[in-house]
């Protein structure tokens, strides 16, 4: 594996080095800004507001950000494309969206300012990561609509390192570029940071023989376990970028190369909360759904975004003032309940990448049997191994499910090869009920 640094103190910015009451000074200030601005001129906002009985003069301390209502999806969705945006479409610079394969896409709006503290903020994310300015940096993220590909590109750029604009997909052409281009960093979810290990594996490529040195990861919730497996197939450092276009894209947070703990959060631009299941805040320390409230966006600001996504607020350690996200494995709506029980699909990862037998290649399928739901997991058996191993090993894999989670699941053996690899996102679930 790599062993790449954090940066010197003076190449930091400088909300990287205030203290925390400096910090909670500057959050308060933005965030009046934010409520005044969202109430002003957004129309949601101000129904929003004046329902709750809230008015932008009562945000007096960071705490008072729990008297305003939350957003959700939803909301953006039923203002569809441009009703959330603050400021006249001329000022608008760009747009980007959601896939929308669920409904409506989100759609988000970035004025020129936005772009700018995007491309800084990524720039902050990536130095944190270990890429420095002069390096090359392969951005395997799509380009278009889906946020991570423009956002990545213009923070490279911004911190003075060399952009490849490769995209996603043509795996091949991406193992060509690396071995010809020899970048030293890597931009991709992790599901396909593993396809591209397996191709280059297949063309005979040694995967810890590349230039990479760091890989930036993110867009799919991945596991500690899935680090490691990243890092030991292609000696790097694996860092954890978090993000989602609904609060800015790529870069709300970022893992320090460093430390590994989980991202730290750009506070100086997004205030973070955690509320349980029926929106009650909860300390810091304690697990539930990460919320989100702008407090720089001009185009598209968000107060309490409820993003789904569980995880629990830590102290900073790379950035003392910085609060830290446990690493994100799993959202709300990516929940199995499966006979009462709930799953989420990186516990079965975890579990899979502890035996060596069986590679990281599965998916999840749930079907219904008379009344009872039922769950296989269809997994690839190793190329190197004989398949009565791999059936043995998948005995192992179908008891620890039920041991560590506490559901019988069948776990089914398949050929190499057989199951669909990511070129992007990974789609890990089918839904086969009825």
């Amino acid at each position: 594996m790599s062993t790449m640094t954090g940066p010197a103190l003076s190449a930091l910015d400088p909300a990287e080095r205030l203290s925390r009451s400096e910090l909670e000074a500057l959050q308060l200030e933005r965030l009046q800004w934010t409520v005044r601005h969202a109430y002003r001129n957004v129309p949601h906002y101000t129904r929003a507001l004046d329902e709750a009985g809230v008015s932008p003069d009562d945000i007096r301390s960071l705490a008072d950000v729990r008297r305003l209502p939350f957003t959700t999806k939803e909301d953006l969705r039923r203002n569809y494309p441009f009703g959330m945006f603050a400021v006249p479409m001329a000022d608008v610079r760009r747009v980007h969206a959601s896939s929308g394969t669920t409904g409506r896409p989100t759609v988000v709006g970035y004025t020129e300012t936005d772009l700018s503290n995007w491309a800084d903020l990524i720039a902050r994310s990536l130095r944190a990561s270990g890429i420095r300015p002069g390096m090359k940096v392969h951005n395997a993220y799509g380009y278009g609509l889906f946020t991570g590909g423009l956002g990545a590109h213009a923070g490279v750029e911004r911190l003075g390192a060399t952009v490849i604009p490769v995209s996603g997909g043509q795996t091949a052409r991406q193992v060509q570029l690396i071995q010809d281009f020899e970048p030293d960093a890597i931009l991709c979810t992790p599901s396909y940071l593993l396809t591209i290990a397996d191709a280059m594996e297949a063309a005979g490529i040694d995967p810890t023989s590349t230039s990479l040195k760091v890989a930036v990861l993110g867009a799919e919730p991945w596991t500690n376990e899935m680090r490691t497996e990243l890092e030991g197939r292609l000696d790097i450092d694996a860092v954890d970028i978090y993000g989602l276009s609904e609060v800015m894209g790529p870069g709300v947070g970022n893992e320090c190369v460093e430390t590994k703990d989980g991202p730290h959060i750009w506070e100086d631009h997004f205030l973070p909360e955690i509320v349980d299941e029926d929106g009650r805040p909860v300390p810091d320390g304690e697990m539930g759904e990460l919320v989100f409230t702008s407090l720089t966006k001009q185009a598209f600001p968000v107060l309490r975004y409820r993003t789904r996504d569980l995880t629990r607020l830590l102290p900073g350690t790379a950035r003392p003032a910085m609060r830290r996200i446990e690493k994100i494995t799993g959202r709300n709506d990516d929940m199995i309940i499966l006979r009462g029980v709930n799953i989420f699909p990186t516990q079965i990862e975890e579990i899979v990448l502890g035996i060596e037998q069986l590679t990281p290649h599965f998916v999840i399928e749930l079907t219904r049997e008379g009344r009872l739901d039922a769950m296989t997991v269809r997994i690839e058996r190793h190329p190197a191994l004989e398949r009565d191993v791999c059936e043995a090993a998948a005995a192992v894999l179908a008891q620890r499910i039920k041991t560590h989670i506490g559901s019988s699941v069948a776990v089914q053996v398949e050929e190499p090869g057989v199951l669909p690899r990511s070129e992007g996102k990974y789609k890990r679930v089918y839904d086969l009920r009825k």
